[in-house]
């Protein structure tokens, strides 16, 4: 499809006038979008009430109509989340370490955009919105492919966003809207114009994405949450925060699909516990065949285990490496949790529904990554840049720091800074 590579280039050329934005220029570009968005609320929410009907007509399973639905109030959070993230420090260009290599000779590591990033995500329009506040506030432009329930909506969005930023004196090509499998499977083939791929959805397609480019992937797969009481966990805290974790929203991928109950506290607790689960209408499964599993609605697996070590080993057997919770007084028992528990987010005494990148003071996340290459956890913006190292010399050639009597170099550590900036 040559159409889709002329978006892809055009998306390159986007992000080169975007890497050399001046931060002010970004934040503005991101007030702008969150501005446009506002303008056309209605229009906006009129789009995803089509969707939505459509959707039911079609069968489209709960979970997933449940995350499609765009309330205005998710969409108020959302914009709020937008201008937090036009607030946030400047992610580029920021000095990590600074090194005198010899006298006049400094090495800097600076931060830079990573350049075209490519999303494909399913159901949550509001994807649509936080995902182009991240990438144009960190110098990047984006290719975004949502799922084919959310076209009406995502189109509303994308539009509202061209027309924002290239007002605000932004290549509205920095945002762009692919529409069909197809599209996004020719995009696939473009590794030399795209530089991450982000695909947010279950685990088989985010195992798709991958065998189907040679772009790095940063996968956003499914989120199987546990939380674990342990034996001192108290029990009115640990009710609260599994009820939490599981009710609060059942279809986010932050939400517990499964809690373990220590075997020393199970009969005091799994009664209360199975008691206030089933009164908020939650439906319990328990055996092999049910754990493991991201439910996404008002259903959570159970499992009574025989230590803390036992939970770890059930966690990391089971899990999807997203979010893990202790509920615990013990402090050995959470460090040994922590530890032990191999996931992007574990937390002690806290719901797992913390796990966002709002809550993080990040502003919003391009999504939740289970990889532990480049970023993990909640992506925000400075899993949007990589770095480039800046050398400046005073005319120096390499030739003296080599041969048989070469001159030493000094490696002294550098306060950082403007890698330009006389010194």
């Amino acid at each position: 499809m040559d159409f889709v590579r002329a978006k892809a280039e055009r998306a390159r050329e986007s992000a080169l006038k975007l890497a050399r934005a001046s931060d002010a220029t970004r934040a503005a570009a991101v007030l702008a979008l969150a501005g446009g968005l506002e303008r056309r609320r209605d229009a906006i929410l009129h789009a995803n009430a089509e969707d939505v009907a459509a959707a039911q007509r079609d069968g489209l399973a709960a979970p997933l109509l449940s995350r499609l639905k765009l309330t205005p109030e998710k969409l108020s959070l959302t914009l709020a989340g937008v201008r937090q993230v036009a607030a946030l420090p400047d992610p580029v260009g920021r000095t990590l370490r600074a090194t005198l290599l010899d006298d006049g000779l400094r090495l800097s590591q600076v931060t830079a955009p990573l350049g075209v990033v490519a999303c494909v995500f399913e159901s949550r329009p509001d994807a649509a919105v936080q995902i182009p506040a991240l990438t144009l506030r960190s110098g990047n432009a984006v290719l975004l492919k949502g799922g084919a329930e959310a076209e009406r909506t995502n189109r509303a969005i994308v539009d509202a966003i061209r027309a924002a930023i290239e007002a605000a004196g932004i290549p509205k090509d920095a945002v762009q809207l692919l529409e069909g499998r197809a599209e996004a499977n020719a995009l696939l083939a473009h590794d030399d114009l795209v530089d991450l791929v982000i695909p947010r959805g279950s685990s088989a397609f985010v195992k798709h994405v991958k065998a189907s480019t040679r772009i790095p992937v940063l996968g956003h797969a499914e989120g199987v949450c546990h939380v674990f009481l342990d034996a001192t966990a108290d029990p009115r805290q640990a009710i609260a925060i599994a009820l939490d974790a599981k009710v609060d929203s059942p279809s986010a991928c932050n939400a517990a699909e499964c809690i373990l109950v220590h075997r020393d506290a199970a009969p005091a607790l799994l009664p209360a516990l199975t008691e206030a689960l089933r009164k908020a209408g939650v439906e319990i499964r328990e055996g092999e065949g049910a754990y493991g599993r991201e439910w996404g609605d008002m259903t959570v697996s159970l499992a009574v285990v025989g230590d803390v070590e036992e939970a770890i080993a059930f966690v990391n057997r089971h899990g999807s490496k997203h979010t893990d919770a202790i509920v615990t007084r013990d402090p050995e028992s959470a460090r040994r949790f922590v530890a032990g528990v191999d996931s992007a987010g574990v937390f002690v005494n806290a719901s797992t529904r913390f796990a966002d990148g709002y809550r993080y003071g990040l502003g919003a996340e391009v999504g939740i990554s289970t990889s532990k290459v480049h970023a993990r956890g909640p992506v925000g913006l400075d899993g949007l840049t990589t770095t480039k190292w800046v050398l400046v010399g005073e005319g120096h050639t390499a030739a003296p720091y080599q041969g048989a009597s070469p001159r030493p170099f000094r490696h002294e550590p550098l306060p950082p800074g403007d890698p330009l900036e006389t010194r």
